[in-house]
């Protein structure tokens, strides 16, 4: 998540100075969602939560090098290698909950595996079909350079106010 603690984004802004910016891997793709963004599906799912599903949001999806590239034009990107426990690309559904889940036009909903209570939950919205999976990689949203600009603009003052740390 933009602006939450671990977010590249206040490093690649700390890195612009020198024009250099470190990335783990060149291939690396990244859900992108900002703080408030996230608060505001938090709040908009706890209206509709029924108890044991998971809301996931349709957010897009870019690059991280198009990330440090919006961030630090013309930069020098130094691949330095994947950290231990750290993925080439984010998974939200996998082909396994895919089953179970339905979408919506701005979210998905991984539906409960069972309940313990007998209430016959409805889940509006269309079956996914069979092998889907949502992922960073093959997701249908992305943001190109201009919109990675737009989406971190606001990162960008408080970084430089120092309210953002790098």
């Amino acid at each position: 998540m933009v602006g939450s603690r671990g977010a590249v984004v206040p490093l690649f802004l700390k890195q612009r100075a020198s024009a250099k910016v470190t990335s783990t891997d060149e291939r690396m793709t990244r859900f992108w969602l900002s703080l408030d963004q996230g608060v505001r599906f938090v709040m908009n799912c706890v209206e509709q939560m029924e108890g044991g599903e998971v809301f996931v949001p349709k957010i897009p999806s870019t690059k991280v090098v198009d990330l440090a590239n919006a961030i630090v034009p013309d930069a020098k990107v130094n691949i330095i290698g994947i950290r231990p426990g750290e993925k080439v690309h984010e998974v939200l559904i996998s082909e396994d909950e895919a089953r179970n889940t339905v979408e919506r036009e701005h979210m998905f909903i991984v539906k409960p595996p069972e309940t313990l209570w007998e209430r016959g939950l409805q889940y509006e919205g269309q079956p996914l079909p069979e092998g889907f999976r949502y992922s960073s990689d093959t997701n249908s949203q992305w943001l190109d350079i201009e919109g990675i600009k737009e989406f971190v603009a606001p990162f960008e003052e408080l970084f430089a106010h120092g309210q953002l740390e790098g």
